[in-house]
């Protein structure tokens, strides 16, 4: 399954048929970001199930992330953004299961690391097609 068809399966409200590849990956790190913080809430909450659920969603949308990854292109790059993925597939997996919010937090933070440096190459990218046009 591509990354578009879990983003698409996971967040159906959101209209996403005319985002480029670029915006819908900026698109899955809101997702993973909010799914994470909402389990966050859950679990204070004591709702196991509802963090449960939420924690699954956000390791799925990692998981279409990483069927973003080119490694024909990226190289080592996609190699260590894949190994990152698996940690923070791993991680949210054992905050899961210990009802940890560290861990939460800490797949939030470097969620947000990768989101910054890609929304960065966005600008970047924006930038390079209006002095082009």
């Amino acid at each position: 399954m591509n990354g578009l068809q879990a983003y698409q399966r996971i967040n159906t409200q959101t209209s996403i048929t005319d985002a480029d590849p670029h915006k819908l990956i900026q698109l899955l790190y809101n997702g993973a970001l909010e799914r994470i913080n909402m389990a966050k809430a859950r679990m204070q909450a004591n709702d196991y199930e509802g963090k449960g659920r939420l924690i699954s969603k956000a390791i799925e949308i990692i998981g279409g992330l990483r069927g973003f990854l080119d490694f024909d292109k990226g190289g080592d790059l996609a190699a260590r953004l894949e190994a990152l993925y698996d940690y923070m597939e791993r991680t949210l997996f054992e905050a899961n299961a210990k009802n940890d919010p560290a861990k939460l937090d800490e797949v939030a933070n470097l969620l947000r690391q990768v989101k910054e440096g890609w929304d960065g190459i966005r600008e970047e990218v924006v930038q390079q097609h209006q002095q082009a046009g």
